[in-house]
Parts: structure tokens; C-alpha cells; sequence
């Protein structure tokens, strides 16, 4: 797979200046309070997995608008103390799947939520929680749903939800509140920086080969999907480019990323045709708290695999561990694969 975007070196110099609106952290701060008003309460149902080392809950927590959002939360079996948690968010079209897969957190040690996302389910691993929003005349997909206003947009509703789902995590008596890593690969990654530009104290945050970062440059220089449904719905709305880069603006990962403080843990895979790199780099710069990034040079949008998992793994580890300090970022951080 040939290099599709900026050299490695071009993409360390990268400091794009994304456009932010003036009332960014007032759209969120009302978005999420609404949310936060609802009386509904998580619940989580013990589910029979027929696996005897981890035990799993159907958990339904109230989301955007007080909206049931589905997800799994499997902890180690016998586990006798609040433990840090992994909340993971999904990649695009992904849902939550059986009870049964994605099992690699709990059998570390830790507590391990998986949020459905809403709408999606369609590929890879079957979904449980709807969108109900009633929107016309999008492209297929999900990037140009609601995409005439920031009040309608589709990512809204999923990044509160997501946001949702952090605060059930932290009230549930099996996790410990101030070790709470979010995590996820493309759309997840994306989704897991925009919580962690949301939500104070969180313990880390582990993006991957992250999608929704410097979505107008991805939307001019992506020739595969996600992205080119922007420029799908462009090539017929000529003339709401404005509006639609504007919408865009309130979830650009990229554009949050400046208000996150977390510790961050990011994965670049350099030949990635679907997340550009530089789009990548732009979030990573913007980042706000200590960081570090793994850099796979002949890497696509599969990124750094069960490679990078471990390299997870062991960050996660040495964060939970007592007495643990991060310090601020150095170039140092960057480590090439």
C-alpha cells in the first residue's frame, strides 16, 4: 500500500489551524447537562455467557436525551475491589456484538464496557440500540445525517451517549471512579477523544488510527469511505459547504482535542487511506495533556493490530499502577513500528 498523504516528517511539522466555534463549550456544556437531567438510571443485567473467568452484564444506560443506549460490561470473575476500568467505543458500522467476544481488558484484570452505537450494527458484529432521529436526505451513512445544524447532527447524539456511558461506568460499584481509560480504533478513537475533551479527571485515553480529526481536510483528500460521503453530499449541495463544515466543526475530534488533559496514548498508521495520517497528527498536536504515539510506517487502517494491543496494554498497567505520574509529553513519546 503506497504512502497517500503527508511524509512522517511532514506530518511531526503539521500544526493546522482548524476552525472553532465561538460557542463550542457552550453546545456541549447545554448538550450534556440536557442529558444529565434525565431520571432514567443505568441498569445492568447478568448475562449467561457459558465462560466461568468473566462475568458479563447487559447494561442499558440513558444516553442523548435520556435514549436507552446498549452495551456489555464484563469484569474478571471473583474480582474482590473497585478496578480500573477500559471503556471501549466501536468502529464504524460496528455493534456490540455476542456477550461473549472482546474479552482481552477483563482478562487483564480490568472492568470492561463496550457501548453500542447507535444506528450501527451492520458490519462486523451486530447492534442493539436504534437511532431514532427522523432526518432525510443524507448520503448512506453517517457523517452527512443531520449534518444542516449542530443541534441535528448524528455524532451529537453518539458522543453524549458515549459520555453517558462513562458516567454509569464510574457509579458502578465493581469500578473505581479515578481509573477510567476510554479507548477505541477509527470511529471509536475519534469517539474516545471527544469524551476525554469532555470529561474531567478520566485516568487515560488510547485513540487509534482516530477518525473524525481535521474533518474538512480528510473530506478533500480521503478517496475511500467514511469521508467521501461529505464530498458525495457536497458534489450535489454545492452551495452548503459553509454549513456543513461548520456542523462538522462541533465533533471534530481534532478541534476538541485541545480542551483534553488525560494522559494519551495514540496509534498512526502511516499508509492509513481511510484515516488519513495527517488528520491523525492534527488531533495528536492539538492534544492538550500528556502523550505519546505509536507511529506504523507501512501500516494501513488496521493500524498497529495485536502489535499495538500490547503496547496497550503495558501503558495501561504502568497508569493503574500506584503511585504512578504521568509527566508532560516530549518528543521523546514518539516511537516509530
Amino acid at each position: 500500500m503506497p504512502l497517500t498523504d503527508l511524509t512522517l516528517d511532514e506530518c511531526l511539522a503539521l500544526r493546522p489551524r482548524l476552525d472553532e466555534p465561538a460557542d463550542l463549550d457552550l453546545f456541549w456544556d447545554r448538550t450534556l447537562d440536557r442529558a444529565r437531567a434525565t431520571d432514567a438510571r443505568p441498569h445492568f443485567a447478568p448475562v449467561d455467557t457459558g465462560l466461568t473467568q468473566v462475568t458479563t452484564y447487559d447494561a442499558t444506560v440513558p444516553g442523548f436525551d435520556g435514549q436507552p443506549v446498549r452495551g456489555w460490561l464484563h469484569l474478571p470473575a471473583r474480582a474482590s475491589e473497585p478496578l480500573g476500568c477500559v471503556v471501549e467505543f466501536l468502529g464504524y458500522g460496528r455493534g456490540r456484538g455476542p456477550a461473549h467476544e472482546q474479552l482481552l481488558w477483563a482478562s487483564a484484570g480490568y472492568a470492561h464496557f463496550i457501548m453500542d452505537t447507535r444506528g450501527q450494527g451492520w458490519s462486523a458484529a451486530g447492534g442493539d440500540t436504534p437511532d431514532t432521529a427522523t432526518l432525510h436526505g443524507s448520503v448512506p451513512g453517517f457523517l452527512t445525517r443531520g449534518v444542516e445544524s449542530p443541534e441535528d447532527h448524528y455524532y451529537r447524539r453518539v458522543i453524549t451517549d458515549a459520555v453517558r456511558c462513562v458516567d454509569a461506568v464510574r457509579d458502578h460499584p465493581a469500578v473505581d471512579p479515578d481509573r477510567i481509560v476510554v479507548t477505541g480504533v477509527s470511529q471509536g478513537g475519534g469517539i474516545a477523544l471527544a469524551v476525554a475533551s469532555l470529561v474531567a479527571d478520566l485516568a487515560g485515553v488510547m485513540p487509534d488510527v482516530p477518525f473524525l480529526c481535521d474533518i474538512r481536510r480528510a473530506a478533500r483528500i480521503s478517496a475511500t469511505n467514511p469521508y467521501t460521503e461529505i464530498a458525495a453530499y457536497l458534489s450535489l449541495h454545492r452551495d452548503r459547504a459553509d454549513t456543513v463544515f461548520r456542523t462538522l466543526s462541533y465533533v471534530d475530534a481534532a478541534v476538541l482535542a485541545s480542551r483534553a488533559t488525560a494522559p494519551a496514548l495514540f496509534s498512526i498508521a502511516m499508509m492509513d487511506d481511510v484515516c488519513p495520517p495527517s488528520t491523525c497528527f492534527a488531533a495528536y498536536h492539538r492534544y492538550a495533556g500528556p502523550k505519546d504515539v505509536r507511529v506504523y510506517e507501512f501500516n494501513g487502517h488496521e493500524g498497529g493490530g495485536g502489535h499495538h494491543r500490547r503496547e496497550q496494554l503495558d501503558w495501561v498497567r504502568a497508569l493503574f499502577a500506584p503511585g504512578h505520574r504521568t509527566g508532560a509529553g516530549t518528543p521523546h513519546d514518539r516511537q516509530l513500528v
